[in-house]
């Protein structure tokens, strides 16, 4: 080599920051506590076990938690949790050299023969210690035949030879092997803590770091000190002796917070081309298309833990200071849109990792969620309308800003006409549907809540429908399929109730008859057959001609007789039983009741805009997106 460009000796000794700053006894482990109290108690309680198997995430302290242990177990002076790191054994330990210390990589020596030289050693005394601890790493990569071989001397091992296991994958483990160990689970360790540690080591090597720097290097190793340690050597080499949070993202090629925030901003806002150029702008700046999805699916689960309720302390992948912020746009998004986000970017992410076309993906599932819905007004409606209970507060909803809906529209106004009005669903305001979402629509506006001195009633006969808007057609239908709402203007929201009639020998036949037309034709039709007659106190017997055994059986059957019971029930105002009776052949039965007369058109104008005021109605218009095409007529 030449001699003008000499070499360094401290390059050819340097060791690398997490190495150099691994913990070397109890006090430094860092996040891990509970295990260093526990080995310590056992320590010095002299309830030392002979099999110990230390499981957790890379990089929280498993193998220096084993290392330490050792120390602890093999201090000259006898086993104590307060030793000398000085001592020749000490030393020995962190450097790996000692004799009576062995470690084993399980994943390089996992077959049957190694175990079999392992299980010749441990009859031999310790050379200068008190015990024989062989420490094995990543244990779960052993073979079925070595973990076989392992067994009979892992449970009774010679009084002179300790065990520590450590895996990352505890699962892959025989259950006969677990039995045998006394285990302890390495929790991963807290962003707060990291960054404490991480400020000690930059100190320690006289450079200078901002909080926030720390903070995303932090975050970024996911609970692995070590894996924080490796990234805070990257780059503070590449910084000038001054870390900062953008050389951070430089180096690292993530996207800040406040990008994320605005891309997350200008998809609720649902402006596809804001939330495209800002996704253009993080992969100009060096971001990865997978990098960038990878910290979406962390922005928003810290946005959803944020609309439910959790506070600051509970943000895993985004810093404290921006809580409000997601707050107001949790509260503006809605938790049913949240998790579908959620759900769409995790497929992404896996897509991604299968095709060389990270960035298309990415940006197609960006369209896709500033075109979703707004699932929770629809969750919030769907709640409404099954319960019978008035519709939520309108929560204040984000304005579509490519696909907004014609102000001139009448929905958004006084109700439309009898010719314009509809209900179903637009196909033009209606993109494709997505995997995670249903077919999604533009968003709903707040509904116009009617007059308190006209109460709206409740919808009736509103049946499903697809079909498109019916052009000059008066007679429409809302598409709510909900049981809920298909019931008589009688029973109104805010009509007063009916009065009760009293039942009796004379007016059974009477209130039979009342009682039919509140239920399905069909069962009306069936029930008319009989003649009723009050067999006791809440009891009517239906007497059915001797040719009418069909239509007795049929009127049995629960999808008939509960209807009538009930109807029964609610007009006078108690529990009624019904029987049914056969009998002779009757020529004067009742009939059924005769349909209503066709409504005259200035009815049918009249129930159209009472049908279209209704809040349900309108919520349902504004939220899908829908025409009304038919409304049937009054029962």
């Amino acid at each position: 080599m030449s001699d003008d460009h000499p070499v360094p000796a401290k390059d050819s000794s340097y060791v690398v920051v997490a190495r150099r700053y691994r913990p070397r006894n109890f006090e430094e482990l860092v996040g891990q506590e509970h295990v260093g109290r526990a080995l310590t108690n056992a320590i010095e309680t002299g309830r030392v076990g002979h099999a110990y198997l230390f499981t957790g995430a890379r990089g929280v302290g498993k193998t220096s938690t084993a290392r330490i242990f050792a120390k602890a177990l093999n201090n000259p002076s006898g086993p104590s949790a307060t030793f000398d790191n000085e001592d020749d054994v000490a030393q020995a330990i962190d450097s790996g050299e000692d004799i009576d210390v062995i470690e084993i990589d399980g994943a390089s020596n996992r077959g049957i023969d190694e175990i079999r030289s392992l299980r010749a050693n441990v009859g031999v005394r310790p050379s200068r210690s008190r015990y024989k601890i062989y420490i094995i790493d990543e244990v779960h990569m052993l073979t079925q035949a070595a973990f076989n071989a392992l067994l009979k001397t892992l449970e009774e091992p010679p009084e002179h030879v300790k065990f520590i296991f450590c895996t990352t994958d505890p699962e892959k483990m025989p259950i006969t092997v677990l039995s045998r160990c006394q285990r302890f689970d390495f929790a991963p360790v807290e962003v707060s803590k990291i960054v404490k540690r991480l400020q000690e080591i930059v100190a320690a090597e006289n450079a200078q770091a901002d909080e926030a720097a720390l903070e995303l290097v932090a975050r970024r190793a996911a609970g692995s000190m070590r894996d924080s340690q490796s990234l805070l050597e990257q780059v503070l080499s590449f910084s000038d002796g001054h870390l900062t949070a953008d050389q951070v993202h430089s180096m690292l090629g993530t996207a800040d917070d406040e990008r994320l925030h605005t891309l997350a901003q200008a998809m609720c806002e649902r402006d596809a081309a804001a939330a495209l150029a800002q996704l253009d702008a993080a992969i100009d700046a060096g971001v990865d298309a997978g990098r960038i999805a990878e910290q979406l699916l962390g922005y928003f689960r810290d946005l959803m833990a944020v609309t439910v309720g959790c506070d600051a302390t509970l943000q895993r992948h985004t810093a404290a200071s921006m809580h409000g912020e997601l707050k107001k746009l949790g509260d503006s998004w809605g938790l049913q849109t949240v998790l579908a986000v959620v759900a769409l970017i995790d497929q992404t992410l896996v897509r991604i990792r299968h095709s060389v076309y990270g960035r298309v993906l990415l940006e197609s599932t960006v369209i896709q969620i500033c075109n979703l819905p707004d699932l929770q007004a629809i969750a919030d409606l769907a709640a409404a309308v099954g319960s019978g209970k008035p519709l939520p507060n309108a929560r204040p909803a984000p304005q579509k800003k490519k696909l907004a809906a014609d102000p001139s529209s009448p929905i958004a106004g006084t109700p439309a006409p009898p010719a314009s009005s509809s209900v179903a669903p637009s196909s033009a305001a209606s993109p494709a549907p997505t995997p995670a979402a249903p077919t999604p629509a533009a968003q709903p506006a707040p509904v116009a809540a009617s007059p308190a001195s006209s109460p709206a009633p409740t919808p009736s006969g509103l049946t499903s429908s697809a079909a498109e808007p019916a052009t000059g057609s008066a007679d429409t239908v809302a598409t709510l399929g909900s049981p809920s709402l298909q019931r008589s203007d009688s029973a109104a929201v805010g009509s007063p109730p009916s009065p009760k009639m009293k039942l009796s020998v004379s007016n059974v036949q009477e209130v039979l008859a009342r009682a039919l037309q509140g239920v399905q034709p069909m069962t009306a039709s069936i029930a008319s057959m009989a003649e009723a007659k009050l067999a006791g106190d809440g009891k009517i017997n239906l007497v059915f001609p001797a040719e009418s055994s069909m239509s007795m059986k049929r009127m049995d059957l629960p999808e008939h007789r509960g209807p009538v019971s009930q109807a029964l029930a609610d007009l006078v105002g108690h529990p009624v039983t019904l029987q049914m009776v056969a009998g002779a052949a009757s020529p004067g039965r009742p009939q059924a009741p005769k349909p209503a007369p066709k409504a005259t058109a200035k009815e049918r104008m009249e129930r159209m805009r009472e049908i279209e005021s209704h809040p349900w109605v309108q919520a349902c218009v504004q939220t899908f997106q829908a025409e009304i095409v038919k409304i049937d007529p009054k029962q």
